[in-house]
This record gives C-alpha cells, structure tokens and sequence, in this order.
C-alpha cells in the first residue's frame, strides 16, 4: 500500500476538510480527492462522509485511522534508523496556552534557530483541553499544561513553575494596601480573565464565585495583552503568570495586589502516549526542558 494514501487520509481526518488537507499536505485539492478514493477504492470501504460542513469520518475511518497512524509511525522511525548522523531537521507543533506563548515561547524558538537551524518549529495557543485532543489526533507533536492533570493516551512531565500574581492599576482601591485582600473584597471586583480553558483563572473564577453573596463580574478574553490592557486602564484586575506583566510592573502601569495567596502554576510538557517522537521533537522537548526549568 502507498503510505502517501495513508498520511493524506490521516491528514484528512484531522482536518476534517479537503481545502485545509490540501494546504497542509501542499497538494491540490483534486490531489487529496484522487488519494482518499484511491484508499477506498484499494480498502472496499467508505472512510468518509462527504458532507456541507467537511469531511467526517465514518465508522470504517475511525476502525482505520488508529492503524495508519501506526503504520506511518513505523514508517518515521525506519527512515530515522538509516539517518546518517546528519542535522535533525523537520516540523514541530507546540500547543501551549496563550500566556507561555506570549512570554517564554518565543526566546525558545529564537534559541532553537541558531542550534536547530532545520528544525521548524510552530506556535499554537490553546488551553488544556484543545492541547489534549491536539495530541490526540496528530495536530500536535508535543503541547505544554499549566496543570497538574492526567489524560488517556496522553503522558506528561513537570519542566518548570510559573509564580501567578494579581495586578490592577495604581489608581484601583486594593493596590498598594498594607493588608491583604479577603476573599469577600476580592468577590466584589471586576475581572478580566483569560477565556475557558485556562487552568488558573478557571480556578480563580471558581472560588470568587464561591463566595457567599459575592458579586464578581468576569470578562474572559483568549488573549493576554488584552486582558493586561484594560486593567492597566484601571477597569478591575487580572491574575496573570509572573513573566507576561513583569515589564508593566515595573513600569508602573500594573501594580500587585496582595490576595489570600495563588500557587504557582505547574508546567508539564506532554506528548501522546502511544506515538513514536520523531528526532526533531525530541530535540524541542529537551530544550522547552532547559529552557522552562531556568
């Protein structure tokens, strides 16, 4: 069997679209087209439904895709074994949530550019749960969790700490106090928050409206600046990894804002648990090691 017929339909799979398959697989369309049904045609069985909204996969596609994502694994770690001993080149897709890729991402990819030069290496933001199924369905290769959690086919492991911190403006009335905040003053704020799906201002939005006769108002947002922005403006507060607001801090445009305490956020670096890591993968996990853990 052709393995091309393999990775386009597992490309498919992911994609769940011909237009984004092609793209990917820098095919045309009619390419994409010609392969599924070649598989099909070669199998005796439909593996997609063709519909309005995409492709998506039918039974007989689900049965076959955990088999060829073996296969082409098998494939990967043949070619690897009769490498010559040259530079480790190839793609790598990182999920990450959108505060680690704004902060510490992307002197890691400058780093590996110089040392990895063949290696390239993509950002995607996203929270926990879009991580998991990243991995899950081959989007991504390795992806980094601000949680202590434990997922199916999915293994992690601990790279570093990120120290969590509460900010407002100077001008806000629970800046610059010498006591700390209670629980109940803090309920009565405005937040702004990044969206679901990331672990600490979940958290924190959980215990705030926990509080009895607490009234927080909550905006989320899936981007960091925009939230750092509008409690710089003075409209409430945030709580926000240490390293996205240490220049405002210092600055002055942010202040801390002493709370009941927020433990650091841990950082694990996962990867699927069943498929192969190629070289270049494995390069980049040790060094978002290196690098998270200084």
């Amino acid at each position: 069997m052709d393995t091309r017929l393999l990775t386009t339909f597992t490309v498919l799979a992911r994609t769940g679209g011909f237009t984004a398959a092609a793209a990917e697989l820098h095919l045309a369309q009619s390419t994409v087209t010609v392969h599924i049904r070649a598989l099909e045609q070669d199998l005796g069985v439909r593996l997609f439904d063709r519909l309005p909204t995409g492709a998506l996969l039918t039974d007989a596609g689900r049965r076959l895709l955990e088999r060829a994502e073996e296969v082409l694994d098998a494939v990967a770690r043949l070619r690897a074994g009769s490498d010559d001993g040259g530079a480790v080149s190839g793609r790598v897709v990182i999920g990450s949530p959108e505060s680690l890729c704004a902060s510490r991402l992307p002197g890691l990819v400058a780093a590996l550019r110089t040392s990895h030069p063949e290696v390239d290496v993509h950002l995607y933001a996203a929270g926990t749960r879009e991580c998991v199924e990243g991995l899950r369905s081959g989007r991504l290769d390795l992806a980094l969790l601000l949680e202590e959690a434990e997922f199916p086919d999915v293994t992690s492991e601990p790279v570093g700490r990120e120290p969590l911190v509460l900010v407002a403006a100077p001008g806000h009335p629970l800046a610059g106090r010498a006591r700390t905040a209670s629980w109940p003053e803090l309920a009565g704020e405005t937040y702004f928050l990044l969206e679901e799906g990331c672990s600490y201002s979940d958290a924190l939005a959980r215990r705030l409206l926990e509080v009895p006769d607490g009234r927080p108002r909550l905006t989320r947002f899936g981007s960091v600046d925009a939230a750092r922005n509008c409690v710089a403006a003075g409209l409430g507060l945030t709580l926000l990894p240490l390293t996205t607001v240490t220049e405002e801090l210092r600055r002055g445009r942010l202040v801390r804002v002493e709370g009941p305490g927020f433990p650091d956020a841990p950082v694990r670096l996962a990867r699927h648990r069943r498929r192969w890591t190629a070289p270049a993968a494995r390069e980049v996990a040790r060094a978002l090691a290196r690098h998270l853990g200084d």
